[in-house]
């Protein structure tokens, strides 16, 4: 990635005169893992979402490499978005569809539809994705129904097929919250070290506070459709997460 990520001036408000999302500016520099956190309905999945257009932002700029990607429509907005890799809370997987085809639904931005329709992926994508099922940890997997596995092993599935794409970006909407605490700790694990090792910069929106600190480099705390923190784990302090989750006693 060279140019990085800038958000300038982003809002948003799903009903007139109440915003989600408050003239939001940052800067992603296009390396490491920055987690996003607050409580709920602050923000964070809405701010990960304008980011590829998901979510409409009501104004302001996503710049990915200088180009907004706000106004896109159509064509071009396909075309930008094959650069922003996507893992869900929800792992989002065809469940029918074996592994291996749901890995190569990542590249589907590439490829005729023809060659789609007909399975016919290019032979470096095939080798790819096997490289990627390695590298999860889920190589015996490869012809296995979506739905026949257990939900970290999904998740592994959805990391590895949005790398599918060679984004430029990858985003993390709560990858961990429908996972059990250990199972969490292995797909962070996994998702820090295949982005250092893809050289992607990922941001992730995750609840877990004791797990951000541990595998991002950089943390953006959020109150209310607003940044009130933006540091490294270490510079978080209890007063900061008082700011950010309200009250005294949020532990």
């Amino acid at each position: 990635m060279s140019g990085g990520l800038s958000i300038r001036g982003l809002s948003k408000a799903y009903v007139p005169g109440k915003p989600v999302l408050r003239d939001i500016n940052l800067d992603f520099d296009g390396q490491g893992v920055t987690a996003i956190i607050g409580p709920s309905g602050t923000g964070k999945s809405t701010l990960i979402r304008c980011i590829n257009r998901l979510v409409e932002p009501t104004s302001g700029k996503v710049l990915l490499d200088g180009q907004d990607l706000v106004p896109l429509r159509g064509r071009a907005l396909r075309l930008a978005r094959r650069r922003i890799g996507m893992v869900f809370q929800e792992y989002n997987l065809v469940e029918r569809l074996a592994v291996m085809e749901n890995l190569l639904s990542g590249r589907l931005g590439y490829v005729p539809l023809w060659r789609a329709w007909l399975r016919r992926y290019p032979q470096e994508d095939i080798d790819r994705a096997f490289a990627l099922l390695d590298a999860v940890g889920l190589p015996e997997h490869a012809t296995r129904r979506a739905d026949a596995l257990s939900g970290g092993q999904r998740q592994r599935v959805g990391i590895a097929r949005a790398l599918m794409q060679r984004p430029a970006l990858l985003l993390a909407d709560e990858p961990t919250s429908s996972l059990d605490p250990r199972t969490a700790v292995e797909v962070m694990e996994l998702l820090t070290r295949l982005a250092g090792e893809q050289d992607v910069p990922v941001i992730v929106n995750i609840h877990n506070v004791e797990l951000a600190k541990r595998y991002c480099g950089r943390i953006i705390g959020m109150h209310q459709g607003s940044i009130v923190f933006d540091g490294p784990p270490e510079k978080l302090m209890p007063e900061h997460l008082t700011l950010i989750y309200g009250g005294e006693d949020w532990m």
